[in-house]
């Protein structure tokens, strides 16, 4: 039987290990005893740590939160503390192109493993909770900026502003004509993401 020495460390890696398996086969793809053995842990850990797969599932939910809002941390648009003067729209877009590239680029597999698992809560409601939660981090976050920005209605702004983002990144990943599109282009997203922001503030 493992035992909980490590425990904080090991559900990270159970729940990095989840997601790259979902990322590189789909949801069939994730079982507890084939996260042991990709991540090199004793047979019998992932069920020690996540007792059913809704638990797995809902780990890999607050996981990719956390690396999403890493990531915004550190591509994101700024938020700079008063008194400095708010971002202005340039800047916003030009960061939010750079996150977008991010996800298209280097994290294309998490982006994807997100997209995979967010239609299960989909289909089960013991996990939508759990979705609920870990999407509602980004939202508040851009939230925060469309308000600096001068949004009337920052959630609502915010609201559409994630809802594209998705959506571009699902297109471009994962749509009908993503495996013929030509590679990200930064230049190219920056203006796509200029329109959504002004959208988003009109």
């Amino acid at each position: 039987m493992p035992t909980p020495d490590r425990g904080p460390d090991r559900r990270t890696l159970i729940a990095d290990t989840a997601i790259d398996l979902v990322a590189a086969g789909g949801l069939r793809a994730l079982t507890h005893r084939a996260v042991d053995a990709a991540a090199g842990l004793p047979a019998g850990s992932t069920s020690y740590y996540f007792r059913t797969r809704t638990a797995l599932i809902a780990a890999c939910y607050q996981r990719l939160a956390e690396l999403d809002l890493a990531d915004l941390d550190a591509d994101g648009p700024p938020l700079p503390p008063p008194p400095l003067p708010p971002p202005d729209r340039a800047a916003a877009a030009a960061a939010l192109a750079g996150l977008l590239y991010r996800w298209l680029t280097a994290g294309r597999a998490r982006q994807l493993a997100r997209f995979e698992l967010s239609l299960e809560a989909a289909r089960n409601p013991e996990l939508e909770p759990d979705f609920h939660r870990a999407g509602q981090g980004a939202r508040t976050r851009a939230a925060g900026i469309l308000a600096a920005l001068g949004a009337d209605r920052p959630e609502e702004a915010a609201d559409l502003l994630v809802a594209w983002a998705d959506g571009l990144l699902y297109d471009r990943l994962a749509g009908a004509s993503a495996r013929s599109r030509p590679a990200p282009d930064l230049s190219e997203l920056t203006s796509v993401t200029r329109r959504m922001i002004d959208a988003a503030l009109a």
